[in-house]
């Protein structure tokens, strides 16, 4: 099962799924986990060792991040604003996960 905690104090959602996509499956893993009424995904970006999702909800930026190395998966806010939209962003996913 997929957990996720919300970090205030560093503005993140740290994502923690029960099996860890592999570097060439986290575009379909984010198609899936992002696959929810209220988020709509705009672009995908491939690094060496890091790949994003930028996705919208509620009108505003955020964005999905997964580092190969460490198997880290984490959301981000783009802007003040977004980054004050994170908290519901959690509930919201959190409601979706369940």
């Amino acid at each position: 099962m997929t957990e996720l905690l919300y970090d205030a104090k560093h503005q993140v959602i740290i994502i923690t799924p029960s099996e860890h996509p592999t570097d060439e499956d986290f575009a379909l893993w984010a198609t899936l986990f992002l696959h929810a009424p209220a988020i709509q995904t705009a672009d995908f970006d491939a690094g060496a060792d890091r790949h994003r999702v930028r996705f919208h909800f509620t009108d505003h930026s955020f964005n999905l991040n997964f580092e190969h190395y460490s198997e880290s998966i984490w959301i981000n806010a783009e802007g003040v604003e977004a980054a004050a939209l994170l908290a519901d962003l959690y509930q919201y996913l959190v409601m979706q996960l369940q």
